[in-house]
């Protein structure tokens, strides 16, 4: 690798080595990590146009294979300019290695170049923060960060090498590794899985919800069992879709801020819940009045995540989620009498939101609900990328969108950074091995997420668009109406071009005139993605078109199924 530091060689060997297999980021002035991945056999480098877009498609990329992604970052504004993605990246549980810089010794302190507290800046969202400063830990320093962003609670990890390291000579056969690191699995000890299976067996009305944790541990066909065996209904936070499949009878959508009336009502009714792999966050905890009178049994291998989310568990599970839950079935006992008043409960809800919410059953005149529905039919294989603006949160709403058994789902976390699906869905793309990759998002979101696009046009990665279009900041304007405050800024005087960017870069955009339109729209765009192509779909909304969500927590006088929006 002609004119890359012997460090960033060995830098790009060790990861190899230790199971990463892609790089994001920026060239830097002189040839770096990147230019050492893109020369490796072993490597893709992928470069990207601004570091917090570079940031997204690494949590994209990570949250679709699972496994450890790196980001190649400069010392000063290239860090700063990754902060906030990065805190995404720690809201989802994405592992994600940064490999970064420090200016040279003599500038630290004393007005170098670019000089910034990395580490201070990192505090809020790294679980490891590490620095070489020393040609010998080098390899040490990476094979740590890549353990430490699998293992415990999967997150960030930063690895700060010196720019006197950069220029150190590294001796011939300085070793890289040994093997891929792996995912550490562990389960709870006999006596407190006995301890949970004798709580759980005393529900009268079980619920079991899975989280974004579930879904990583590949925690599904267990869960499935479980829920079968227990004689429970199966709920979902918005991280943990696609965890098992939505067609199946147990499954009543999602918790909190994205259950559909009146699926509500099973969340509201349940008095023994299961949580895997969720530290029931605010929005999963939304409109949920009872949660804290449950008896909560938490599965989780993080124990800080036990009591987040202000509800103690009677019973906390340390371990894998998968391996836990497959070990916790083993010790329930069957229900079937005693369970089918409240299967039934469960059932009828389901019944009634695929009659209101599906589009069979739904007349309301949604232009959003509208595109969902052809979008089910049209994708069903996909991997959705979710922004989380106004219009685009009907796409959290089940059955108004559906996770199927072929398609995938990709979420931001806690911190909802405004154009993280946009800017993701390159990484999601290059790691979907040819299945659809589709962005749900809003004009805001898109164009907050714009400099990503000439990433996927440049690798020939053919994504979709549907951006639901009212004209502004549909949240902000929503909450200022209930304020009776003003909301002329929340509305774009001149929105950016981004149709013409999307054809720029040699894509289709196009706006069809009227629900009928829609789905020939969204197959056309199908076909230019699959050329390797971006096609834009614009779907204007109208202000009124809230979600059921947003309508029952935050406005008065909507409480769900049957409202006109």
């Amino acid at each position: 690798m002609s004119g890359v530091p012997a460090a960033w060689q060995q830098a790009a060997d060790c990861l190899a080595d230790a199971g990463c297999e892609t790089v994001f980021g920026l060239p830097t002035d002189e040839p770096g990590l990147l230019d050492a991945a893109d020369a490796h056999p072993e490597l893709r480098a992928v470069g990207v146009r601004a570091h917090r877009a570079g940031a997204c498609m690494a949590i994209g990329h990570a949250l679709v294979t699972g496994r450890p992604v790196v980001l190649a970052l400069g010392a000063g504004p290239p860090f700063g300019d990754a902060v906030s993605a990065l805190v995404e990246a720690d809201s989802v549980c994405a592992p994600v290695v940064v490999v970064t810089t420090r200016i040279p010794a003599d500038g630290l302190g004393r007005g170098g170049f670019q000089d910034v507290d990395q580490v201070a800046l990192a505090a809020a969202f790294t679980t490891t923060y590490l620095r070489v400063q020393d040609p010998g830990a080098l390899t040490w320093a990476l094979r740590r960060a890549v353990h430490m962003s699998l293992n415990g609670r999967p997150g960030v990890t930063v690895v700060e090498v010196a720019h006197e390291v950069t220029e150190a000579a590294i001796p011939a056969g300085a070793p890289s590794g040994n093997g891929p690191v792996r995912r550490l699995l562990s389960v709870p000890e006999e006596s407190e899985l006995r301890r949970a299976a004798a709580i759980l067996a005393g529900a009268e009305r079980p619920l079991l919800l899975l989280g974004g944790g579930a879904r990583a541990s590949g925690a599904g066909p267990a869960a499935l069992a479980l829920a079968e065996r227990w004689g429970a209904p199966v709920m979902t936070t918005a991280a943990g879709r696609g965890t098992v499949p939505e067609d199946h009878p147990l499954v009543c959508g999602s918790v909190g801020l994205y259950a559909t009336p009146p699926l509500d009502t099973v969340q509201c009714g349940a008095d023994t819940v299961l949580a895997v792999g969720s530290r029931l966050e605010e929005t999963a905890r939304m409109g949920w009045d009872t949660l804290e009178s449950v008896r909560l049994v938490q599965i989780d291998c993080d124990p800080a995540a036990f009591g987040g989310g202000v509800v103690e568990p009677a019973a906390a599970l340390l371990g894998d989620g998968a391996a836990t839950v497959s070990r916790l079935a083993a010790l329930l006992p069957e229900r079937s009498r005693e369970a089918a008043d409240w299967l039934e409960t469960a059932a009828h809800a389901r019944r009634t939101a695929c009659l209101s919410w599906t589009a069979e059953g739904d007349r309301a005149g949604s232009p959003a609900r509208t595109a969902l529905h052809a979008l089910a039919e049209i994708f069903p294989d996909a991997t959705t990328v979710h922004d989380n603006g106004m219009n685009d949160i009907w796409s959290y709403h089940w059955p108004v969108h559906r996770v199927g058994p072929g398609a995938r789902t990709v979420v931001p976390g806690e911190q909802t950074m405004l154009g993280f699906g946009t800017a993701a869905a390159p990484g999601v793309a290059l790691a979907s091995e040819g299945r659809p990759t589709v962005v749900v998002c809003g004009d805001g979101g898109v164009e907050m997420g714009l400099d990503a696009l000439p990433t996927a046009a440049e690798l020939g990665l053919g994504l979709v668009l549907l951006v639901f279009d009212n004209q502004g900041y549909g949240w902000p304007r929503l909450l200022r109406h209930g304020l009776a405050a003003p909301t002329g800024l929340t509305r774009f005087a001149r929105p950016l071009p981004v149709d013409d960017v999307v054809r720029g870069l040699g894509g289709q955009a196009e706006s069809p005139d009227g629900a009928d339109a829609v789905p020939a729209a969204l197959r056309r765009a199908r076909e230019t993605a699959e050329s390797g192509r971006i096609a834009l779909v614009r779907i204007t909304v109208p202000d009124d078109d809230v979600p059921p969500g947003i309508r029952r927590l935050f406005l008065t006088g909507g409480d769900g199924a049957g409202d006109e929006t």
